[in-house]
Order: C-alpha cells, then structure tokens, then sequence
C-alpha cells in the first residue's frame, strides 16, 4: 500500500487509518491491526505538522509481519523525549512507537527521513 499527503492535510491522517484498515482486513490478524493504525496515525501526524513537504506512507504485509514507513521531506531527524505531564497530547508518538512496535527506527534521506515501524506476527 503506498499513500501521498499534503502538506498540513491533517484530515488525511483518518483517511490512511482507513487505507490501512481495508488493506489489512484479510491480511492481518484485528488487534495487530489496531495497533498499527495508532502507530501510523502518529508518524503521519507528526511529519504533516513537524515539515512542509507532506508524506509518503508504505505498508507492505509479509508472511511473518508488518512494515510501515512514513517518509517526509523536511530537514532534521525527530527528537524521542519522555512528555511531561503538562505537555498535553503531544510529545508521545515516538514514545508510543518505541513501545509498541516490535522493532522501529529513522533512517535519513538527502531529502527528508524515514521513520518506520515492524509488527511481528502471521497472516491470518
């Protein structure tokens, strides 16, 4: 599955949850699935409000698991801290990938970066 968003477009963050969802829904196991919906909606969010250029979102389905990567186009690598307590509801989407993902990581780019997420686990 390869999606393209645009820039600051943060309704199409519901609409790769959707993506994602259809895509999985004969290939993966339900509560894998959920997790990485919420995973995804956190990298996607991140590059459409933390860069300029928009996203590209990849997820491929293999026999032992799941990888999605979120590519976008602006400069600097995403800084991991642990939120305090009045920082609201930011500050958590790379606390919660490194949580829950089975294995996650940034790889840069001449232009831009790549955060990614793997979820182990069978097809159904």
């Amino acid at each position: 599955m390869r999606r393209r968003l645009v820039r600051a477009d943060l309704a199409g963050v519901s609409e790769v949850r959707h993506a994602l969802r259809e895509f999985l829904r004969y290939r993966w196991p339900d509560e894998p699935a959920g997790v990485a919906e919420l995973l995804l909606s956190e990298l996607v969010t991140n590059a459409l409000i933390h860069t300029d250029g928009g996203a590209v979102l990849t997820a491929s389905v293999t026999a032992t698991g799941l990888r999605v990567e979120v590519r976008d186009f602006g400069s600097g690598l995403p800084l991991s801290h642990v939120p305090d307590a009045d920082d609201g509801t930011h500050g958590r989407g790379l606390v919660l990938v490194r949580g829950l993902a089975d294995a996650w990581g940034i790889g840069a780019h001449a232009l831009g970066k790549v955060v990614w997420f793997e979820l182990d686990g069978e097809r159904p």
